[in-house]
């Protein structure tokens, strides 16, 4: 029996989405946005040289056939990329309509969203009365902060002080179908803030908006504030059984690594281990010698999005990635014969591109253990139906196994 390792590197998205020309950004189309391919550019022309300088160097996953992928995705010839692949490789276009974590990792497995996600409006109030009345329910408390569309980071310079000062959340939305709620985690109390998005999560799921996430932080007005890692997101359960769900039911152990049991609701998870993206890949590289035989690890990096892509650091960016790719020696030096393992992505978030939102975008599959091919264009579902064929499973989902 094999195993297999699905690792999503959070927004490392590689441009070409045929339909990118329909998502916007501060009222530009996503059409052109392309993560890899422009860092890999910016780099090239000594626009990243903080804390780095020159080529974007990522070999390991260049070998699997990245830049070969970015050409693929989108003509693109990535500067520092496009050795000769050893692995599979190819690109995934996605069908739900929306360019978030909840579509992105559903349809990685198996499940396309199949509604329309709800949106709150780029507008100050941005949430309805009758929500904003649960919040305050919930909290016990009379009003909150914010009420608008933000960048997570900015808010919590502009409004840290007074919830500190007055008690009351900071809620905000952004171009995803989300609702996030910032906190003080001693002043404002990180259990309360918990149970703040517990209670007020089913009536946002009602509605289908995908996400509330709970953003503790800590700091003051004089040191500055800084998110922590114990964000949690209570997610709407995905309407059909994934891949995790597969895996599980079939009495497989499947390991979580990073958000993927809140993005899943935490249905069909053995373990989830949480923390830095330093940490994570402790946690991967330990899953590879100890994951048992039929076993899936299901892996994201989300700091390649919340720290780089929504904060536009292109030099940010191409650091974390070249430090991922030289993690993964140790990783592969684990590997056992017949072990699967895929590396994508759920969006882009092109930090060279207007606003600071997601960017639509296809994104890599990049695949070790089953030798030197290129898959061309597939669906983002097709890593599910691939994953479920490698493990010996029945189920498929909406994918087709490229096995």
């Amino acid at each position: 029996m094999t195993r297999a390792f699905l690792v999503v590197l959070d927004s490392v998205g590689i441009g070409g989405a045929p339909d990118a020309d329909a998502f916007f950004n501060d009222g530009t189309p996503d059409t052109g946005a392309n993560t890899v391919g422009h860092i890999a550019e910016a780099c090239a022309e000594g626009r990243a040289d903080d804390g780095r300088e020159g080529a974007l160097m990522m070999p390991n996953l260049d070998r699997l056939g990245l830049g070969m992928a970015v050409k693929l995705a989108s003509g693109l010839i990535a500067p520092g990329l496009g050795a000769e692949p050893w692995g599979a490789w190819g690109a995934a276009t996605e069908v739900s309509k929306g360019k978030d974590t909840p579509s992105g990792h559903w349809e990685l497995a198996g499940v396309p969203v199949p509604f329309d996600w709800t949106y709150f409006p780029d507008a100050e109030p941005a949430f309805p009365p009758e929500i904003t009345a649960a919040i305050c329910k919930a909290a016990g408390v009379d009003g909150i902060l914010g009420d608008k569309h933000a960048s997570g980071t900015v808010i919590l310079d502009e409004l840290g002080a007074e919830h500190i000062r007055t008690g009351l959340p900071i809620c905000y939305t952004s171009a995803d179908s989300v609702l996030q709620i910032a906190a003080h985690e001693e002043a404002f109390g990180l259990e309360r803030l918990y149970a703040l998005c517990e209670a007020i999560a089913p009536m946002l799921h009602e509605r289908r908006v995908g996400r509330v996430i709970a953003r503790p932080f800590l700091g003051d007005a004089e040191t500055g504030f800084e998110r922590t890692v114990n964000r949690r997101d209570f997610a709407l359960a995905a309407p059909e059984p994934t891949l995790l769900d597969w895996v599980y039911d079939a009495g497989r152990p499947m390991h979580a690594v990073g958000k993927i049991g809140d993005i899943f609701a935490h249905r069909g998870v053995t373990d989830n281990a949480k923390g830095t993206d330093e940490a994570l890949m402790e946690a991967l590289i330990g899953l590879a010698d100890t994951a048992e035989d039929g076993s899936l690890t299901f892996a994201n990096f989300v700091e390649f999005d919340s720290k780089y892509g929504h904060r536009r650091n292109v030099a940010g960016y191409a650091r974390h990635l070249e430090w991922f790719d030289a993690q993964l020696h140790r990783f592969f030096d684990r590997m056992k014969p017949g072990d699967l393992v895929i590396f994508t992505a759920d969006h882009g978030n092109d930090p060279t591109w207007v606003g600071t939102d997601h960017t639509r975008e296809r994104v890599p599959v990049l695949c070790h253990g089953i030798g030197t091919r290129k898959l061309g264009q597939i669906a983002f579902a097709d890593v599910a139906a691939s994953v479920a064929d490698h493990l010996g499973l029945s189920e498929r989902g909406a994918g087709r196994s490229f096995l």
